[in-house]
């Protein structure tokens, strides 16, 4: 299965970590939370998830993962200062891998110059600076604009893990090489 890269800092929204999470590892994905320094313990906003960074931004490359996961709370806003934070999400971004971010995890997304001419949604409060990033904000529970997926709050949790699901799956699929074998010559039927 895929690995996927969960980009994470102190105070990010517990439930939008552990939602996502527990439904992509359910799914036979691997998970890795990236920080900004390997080992460093963070805690969730409500106190009820705590996570050991397994890997710092400055040491992984989009090549390793699948996809991307910004989950919301305080954590996207300490993210985006980072440098190295932002060039993996770009990278991912422009490689076409799925990249998801739920409530404020969009602020990621403007700082890796991703929305320019995208639909997105997130948490209300950050409409205007998603529409002055170029995006085209609209309030669903899910919106899913090529690679890009974003939600609004955790009650969207499911729609949220379901859209990322789907697009691993599309992914896998349009890496399969082509039944009638590497050449992808169609089968001849008798």
């Amino acid at each position: 299965m895929a690995r996927i890269a969960f980009i994470v800092d102190d105070m990010f929204e517990d439930s939008e970590l552990r939602v996502p999470y527990d439904r992509l590892r359910e799914a036979g994905h691997e998970v890795v939370i990236v920080g900004l320094e390997q080992g460093k313990k963070l805690e969730g906003k409500q106190k009820k998830e705590k996570v050991t960074v397994e890997r710092a931004a400055k040491d992984v490359r989009a090549e390793e993962f699948a996809a991307l996961v910004v989950p919301g709370g305080y954590s996207p806003d300490h993210l985006r200062t980072s440098l190295d934070m932002v060039r993996l999400t770009r990278d991912m971004f422009v490689a076409g891998k799925p990249v998801a971010a739920v409530c404020h995890g969009p602020w990621m997304l403007v700082e890796a110059d991703a929305i320019d001419g995208r639909t997105v949604t997130s948490w209300p409060s950050l409409k205007t600076d998603l529409i002055n990033a170029g995006a085209r904000w609209v309030d669903r529970e899910v919106v899913e604009d090529g690679n890009l997926i974003t939600s609004r709050n955790p009650g969207d949790l499911a729609a949220f893990s379901a859209a990322i699901l789907r697009q691993l799956d599309r992914t896998a699929e349009a890496r399969r090489p082509a039944a009638g074998g590497e050449h992808g010559e169609t089968p001849t039927m008798h």
